[in-house]
């Protein structure tokens, strides 16, 4: 056999073998992922580190589809935010609201008005506000069930 023939073989081959079907790839393992957790579920958080504290209550009067804003700050004496300690966003439901607000108390200051305050909105307009309610000092409260009212 010669060279050329060898090579004219050999390319037969590999044209023979690029022809058939493609192989398919091996079937990747299902996963099975955790559906995102409700954000209007406390649960997701799990249990609360030592290094934490945590605000907890219940809002009243969120109406369904409402995205509500919740957020512990720091105040000076005119009552304007000087500092967010923590915060977050609820989606109400119609009924009863339940949230827990967890931060962290070495950021909390000892001299300093400390605030709840909220907010409601609906595609994109303030409809409701918590009245500012004050937080007397870093450690874990349960602060019952709040009320918002009807913003101006």
């Amino acid at each position: 056999m010669t060279v050329r023939s060898l090579a004219l073989l050999c390319c037969l081959g590999l044209l023979a073998a690029c022809a058939g079907e493609p192989a398919k790839p091996p079937a990747a393992p299902a996963v099975v992922k955790n559906p995102a957790p409700d954000i209007r579920d406390p649960e997701p958080l799990g249990p609360l580190p030592a290094y934490q504290r945590e605000l907890s209550g219940t809002l009243s009067a969120v109406p369904q589809g409402a995205e509500v804003e919740l957020a512990l700050l720091t105040v000076d004496e005119r009552g304007r935010p000087q500092q967010l300690l923590a915060n977050t966003t609820l989606a109400g439901t119609g009924r009863p609201l339940p949230f827990r607000l967890r931060f962290n108390p070495d950021a909390f200051p000892q001299d300093a008005r400390v605030e709840l305050r909220g907010r409601a909105s609906q595609s994109g307009q303030l409809i409701l506000h918590l009245a500012p309610r004050q937080i007397g000092g870093p450690t874990t409260q349960a602060v019952g069930t709040l009320e918002m009212t009807k913003a101006p």
